[in-house]
């Protein structure tokens, strides 16, 4: 079966940097990826930004870990099946919930300095469809610690290099057999031969108007790998985080669920309290439900947006709790101690993504994928609270203790036996307007596949997508074009797989079929590239 690549090379005559090991991004499932297969060979990490950039680095509310003393691995468990819709592989949850115990301790090993006591009692608090109090924290800046302290340790490691600024454009494979990517290093085409590759290169948010994902979560793994000919998994799946702040010339920034787990209410623009008339656990019902039920309020009532009380508690305690909301919302002139908090829904997390196993093997040899990039099964179609972090330290140590086993199969680095050509017949267009096609791909993806779904809509946002060619031939200096390529792939995937599935369930809600049908749908849609 011949590949897809979206730029013209030969392998030949491009300049090669080898490693027994290659790792697709350095959020905190790269990382510890990294970590845990450099005593097994060399390995090279490269990533998008900075090293310490990613939507890892974002995640505010915590770690959920069944390590309190009234919690147990199987109310945990419980918990994520049931956010899951019945989609959730118990297998790959349960190996989360328990390894994870392990990888959280390691993690303060390492350092990780959680809110606690003061006496090594770690302080747990609660969010939406957990039955305990179970998410340990660092304030509002978890992933901050967490990634810091992955990062620190990584650079400690003798068998660790890493590149940043490089942008993977395509996998190189042949026979079914991943050898590494074609990359961009020093503003020129590189081949980074690998034996064996791990794609943990985080989100796709940023194909929508409104996410609470950094500029860089653009789906490129997602759409290498789709490229490349990997199986595609839940892509209908996306979820958007109820609450980010609503105010102009701001971003959307994530205002944590935890809020409304320390008691924040939600009231639309006429100050009347809403969710108890969507779910009976009001504020903390699963994601999906408070999404929809802020969008409907906003309809309702002709708003931009809703409002998030937490003025019952004192200033002190909010900005020790929450210090980076609490500054951000001080610097565009919010003291949310005395004001609410104007917040609207956002796109925020992949549950679906490259389809894996529980030793996160993909359908090709050496390409193994770990974090927001793969679907190993542990969300289903509503991922837990805070079950992110847990997912990609977990999942990222399996990555790199299967991507150890797999090359050591072999007595040295497999090489491809012939030359992987490629040639395209795109004609460069100086007049395209790659920003712009931007805008158009995350303005009808949240419009017409956004929070809440119809067949109609669907149909249109695919024949816009279907409408925007990228008639030139890319160079190391289009960075932004490879960027459009990949979000026009995953949104097209999320829009294909939308358009199949004809029922209502977890983040995925169609207004013409507003039930779940488990007769028919409580089941898997896989999507695979095939090029002739």
């Amino acid at each position: 079966m011949s590949r897809r690549y979206i730029v013209e090379f030969d392998l030949k005559n491009l300049p090669m940097i080898q490693t027994d090991f290659l790792v697709i991004g350095s959020g905190s499932a790269g990382m510890r990826a990294a970590i845990e297969i450099c005593q097994h060979g060399d390995v090279l990490l490269v990533t998008k930004g900075p090293l310490r950039e990613s939507n890892s680095r974002y995640a505010q509310g915590g770690i959920a870990v069944a390590m309190g003393q009234d919690d147990t691995v199987d109310y945990h468990v419980e918990d994520t099946l049931k956010a899951g819709n019945g989609l959730c592989d118990k297998v790959a949850v349960e190996i989360m919930v328990e390894e994870g115990i392990d990888r959280v301790s390691e993690l303060i090993e390492w350092g990780a300095k959680f809110d606690g006591d003061g006496n090594n009692n770690l302080g747990f608090t609660i969010e939406a469809a957990h039955q305990r109090h179970r998410v340990v924290h660092r304030g509002d800046e978890t992933g901050r610690e967490t990634t810091k302290v992955l990062a620190n340790h990584l650079q400690r490691k003798r068998g660790i290099q890493y590149i940043e600024y490089c942008f993977v454009i395509d996998l190189v494979i042949e026979d079914e057999v991943c050898f590494g990517t074609i990359a961009i290093v020093n503003n020129k085409l590189h081949w980074i031969c690998a034996g064996a590759t791990v794609i943990a290169s985080g989100g796709l948010g940023q194909i929508f108007a409104c996410t609470s994902n950094p500029p860089i979560a653009t789906g490129d793994g997602c759409a290498i790998a789709w490229r490349a000919g990997c199986e595609m998994i839940d892509m209908e799946f996306v979820q958007f985080h109820p609450t980010t702040l609503f105010m102009e010339g701001t971003p959307h920034f994530l205002i944590s669920e935890t809020v409304r787990g320390e008691g924040g209410i939600l009231l639309n623009s006429c100050g009347d309290i809403f969710m108890e008339k969507y779910h009976h656990m009001k504020e903390l019902a699963p994601r999906d439900v408070v999404s929809r039920a802020i969008s409907n309020e906003m309809q309702l009532t002709d708003s931009p947006c809703v409002y998030l009380d937490a003025t019952h508690l004192t200033e002190e305690y909010i900005r020790k709790r929450f210090p980076t909301i609490y500054q951000t919302c001080m610097y565009y002139g919010l003291n949310i101690s005395s004001s609410s908090i104007p917040v609207c829904s956002a796109a925020h997390f992949m549950m679906g993504g490259i389809r894996t196993n529980i030793e996160t093997e993909t359908n090709i040899q050496g390409l193994f994928a770990c974090g927001e990039a793969a679907c190993t099964g542990v969300h289903g179609a509503n991922r837990l609270a805070s079950n992110s972090l847990l997912e990609c330290l977990v999942f990222g140590a399996r990555a790199g203790t299967s991507a150890a086993a797999y090359l050591n199969q072999f007595d040295g680095r497999p090489m491809p036996k012939n030359s992987v050509k490629n040639k395209t017949d795109s004609k460069l267009d100086i007049d395209f307007d790659v920003k712009s096609a931007q805008q158009l791909v995350r303005k009808s993806m949240w419009k017409y596949a956004g929070i809440v779904r119809h067949a109609d809509d669907l149909q249109h946002v695919r024949k816009i997508l279907d409408g925007i060619e990228i008639d030139q031939a890319y160079s190391p200096n289009d960075i932004e074009a490879f960027e459009l390529q990949n979000m026009i792939d995953v949104a097209k995937l999320i829009t294909q797989a939308s358009i199949q599935r004809t029922e209502s369930r977890g983040a995925h809600y169609r207004r013409d079929f507003p039930q779940a049908n488990d007769a028919t749908w409580k089941k898997h849609i896989s999507l695979q590239h095939k090029d002739s």
